[in-house]
C-alpha cells in the first residue's frame, strides 16, 4: 500500500483526469455504487472509478497499480460471490460504458463492457436478430460471455462464447489489446471461458443470428405431479428440435396475475418451454406438456427481449447458488430432483431448476475451455431469500442438492452458476487439460495476478511453474 500522502495526491489526480466520476467513502453516491445483486455482499472499496471510456479504464488500472491496490472489475455486478467488489481496494466500474452498435449486414454487434443483457437484446430486436444471452436482463454482458454464457437460445445458437468474434481488453500493465482469431489468438482462446482473468474487457463483438419469431409455453402444475412433468419434458427436449429450450423449475408461487390464488405463496412446479421460432411450431413441440393436467398457462408468441425479463429478481436479496452437470437424466435422477424440491425454503424467491443442454451447445467448438458442453442436463439450485435468519437453511439446501445428484455428475461445471467453491471447482469449470494452457496465458498478460477477484487462474509458465515477475 502506498503512503497516505502519495495516495491522496494520486486520488486527486485521478478525479481530475477521469472523464467519469471517482467515488470514495463518504462521497454522495458511494453506497449506491457499491451495492451489488447479492445482498449478502457488503464490501467497502477505497475507490470506485466509474469509467466512461477505455482511456478512463487505462488510467484507473495504472492508478491501482501505482498504489498497489487490489483491483476488482464491475460490469453487471451479478456474481454470486460478489467479485465486482473488494474491501479497501479499487473497483473499476464499467456501467457507464453500455453502448451497443449493431451491424445488421455483418450480423454482428459490438457491446461495451458495462452493458447488460437488456441493452444488448433491445438493440438487436428491431433487426430480427439475437445472440445467446443470460436469462436475467440485468446480467452484465462482459462477465456472462467471458465466463462461457448459458441462456435460452443456446440449444439453437450455441453458448455465448461460441459467438464471440473479438474482445477489446485493457491489460494489467495498462495496455490496450485486441483479441480475435487472427490477432492475439492464444489470448482469444483463453477468453472463451477464462473469465476476467486477463484484463478489463472494454468491448466485445458477437455474432448475431436471425430470430424473426420467438414463443413460449409457461405451465404451472401441482408439485405432486412434478415427476411426470419432468419425464415428459425430458422426452420432449431429447427428441425435439434444437430451437426448443427452457427449464423445469420449482419455486414459490408469486402474486402475479397468471398465478392462481391457491398457488400463491406455496411450492409450485413450473415448466417453461422456449422456442426460437413461431408459436405454431412451438405448440407442436409442447403438445405432450400441454396435455398434462395443469393449473395455469401462458402460451404464445412473445418478444425474446421480454422473455429475458421474466425471471428478474430485484437487487439486494440474499443469494447462494451452485450447479451440477449430469451425464444423463434417468428416472432415478428425476426422483432425486423432485424430492429435493420439498426441502427448498418456501416462501422465498429460491428456484430449483433443471436445464436441458445438447443441440448447438454439444456441437460447438470442442477446443474452448468450457468442459461442460457435452452434458445433456444441468441441475441449478438457485437460493434467493430475504431474511438473514434463513441463511443457514437456504445455503444447506443448495449444498444438499449438489450432494444428492453428484453420483450422476460429469464433474464439469459452468463457473457463472457458482460462487467461491474452491480451486478444485475452478479447475472443473475450465477443464484440467486446459488449465496449464490458461495459466500460461495468464502469466503473459497478468503475471502479478492483478485480476484475481474472479474464478481465479494463477499465472504459471507452460511447464506449470509460477510465473517469474
Amino acid at each position: 500500500m502506498a503512503p497516505l500522502s502519495k495516495a491522496h495526491t494520486a486520488l486527486t489526480e485521478l478525479r481530475e483526469d477521469l472523464t467519469g466520476e471517482v467515488l470514495a467513502p463518504g462521497d454522495p453516491g458511494y453506497d449506491d455504487a457499491r451495492t451489488v445483486f447479492n445482498g449478502m455482499i457488503d464490501r467497502r472499496p477505497a475507490v470506485i472509478a466509474q469509467c466512461e471510456n477505455p482511456t478512463d479504464v487505462v488510467r484507473a488500472v495504472r492508478f491501482g497499480r501505482d498504489l498497489d491496490l487490489n483491483i476488482a472489475v464491475r460490469g453487471g455486478g451479478h456474481s454470486v460471490a460478489g467479485s465486482a467488489l473488494n474491501d479497501n481496494g479499487l473497483v473499476i466500474d464499467l456501467r457507464r460504458m453500455h453502448s451497443v452498435t449493431v451491424d445488421p449486414a455483418a450480423r454482428s454487434v459490438r457491446v461495451e463492457g458495462g452493458a447488460t443483457m437488456s441493452h444488448l437484446d433491445r438493440a438487436t430486436e428491431p433487426y430480427g436478430l439475437a445472440t445467446t444471452g443470460g436469462r436475467v436482463s440485468t446480467t452484465g454482458v462482459g462477465g456472462f460471455v467471458l465466463g462461457g454464457g448459458s441462456g435460452w437460445l443456446e440449444r439453437a445458437f450455441g453458448l455465448a462464447v461460441d459467438n464471440l468474434l473479438g474482445v477489446e481488453l485493457v491489460t494489467a500493465d495498462g495496455r490496450t489489446v485486441h483479441a480475435t482469431d487472427e490477432e492475439n489468438p492464444e489470448l482469444f482462446w483463453a477468453l472463451h471461458g477464462g473469465g476476467g482473468n486477463f484484463g478489463v474487457a472494454t468491448a466485445l463483438t458477437l455474432r448475431l443470428h436471425e430470430l424473426p419469431a420467438f414463443a413460449i409455453a409457461l405451465l404451472l402444475y401441482e408439485p405432486e405431479h412434478g415427476q411426470e412433468v419432468v419425464r415428459v419434458y425430458r422426452e420432449v427436449l431429447e427428441n425435439g428440435p434444437r430451437e426448443a429450450g427452457g427449464a423445469v423449475l420449482y419455486f414459490t408461487g408469486p402474486p402475479e396475475e397468471f398465478v392462481p390464488e391457491h398457488m400463491v405463496g406455496r411450492l409450485v412446479c413450473g415448466m417453461l418451454l422456449t422456442y426460437a421460432g413461431t408459436e405454431d411450431d412451438m405448440r407442436k413441440v409442447a403438445q405432450p406438456l400441454l396435455a398434462l393436467p395443469h393449473e395455469a398457462e401462458v402460451v404464445g408468441a412473445m418478444p425474446y427481449a421480454d422473455v429475458q425479463c421474466m425471471i428478474d429478481d430485484p437487487p439486494g436479496l440474499r443469494n447462494y447458488w451452485s450447479a451440477e452437470y449430469l451425464t444423463g437424466l434417468p428416472d432415478e435422477v428425476v426422483d432425486v430432483f423432485c424430492a429435493d424440491a420439498r426441502s427448498m425454503p418456501v416462501p422465498t424467491s429460491s428456484q430449483h431448476i433443471l436445464f436441458p443442454y445438447g443441440g448447438a451447445v454439444a456441437d460447438g467448438p470442442a477446443e474452448y475451455p468450457v468442459p461442460y458442453r457435452d452434458a445433456p442436463w444441468a441441475v441449478h439450485p438457485f437460493g434467493v431469500w430475504e431474511d438473514p435468519a434463513d441463511d443457514e437453511r437456504a445455503i444447506q439446501w443448495v449444498r444438499d442438492v449438489r450432494e444428492h445428484v453428484r453420483p450422476w455428475s460429469t464433474g464439469a461445471v459452468y463457473l457463472n452458476f457458482i460462487g467461491d467453491e474452491g480451486e478444485g471447482r475452478v479447475l472443473a469449470g475450465l477443464g484440467s487439460e486446459n488449465a496449464r494452457r490458461l495459466m500460461a496465458v495468464k502469466a503473459e498478460y497478468d503475471p502479478d495476478n492483478v485480476f484475481r477477484f474472479n474464478h481465479n487462474i494463477p499465472p504459471r509458465d507452460p511447464k506449470g511453474r509460477p510465473a517469474a515477475h
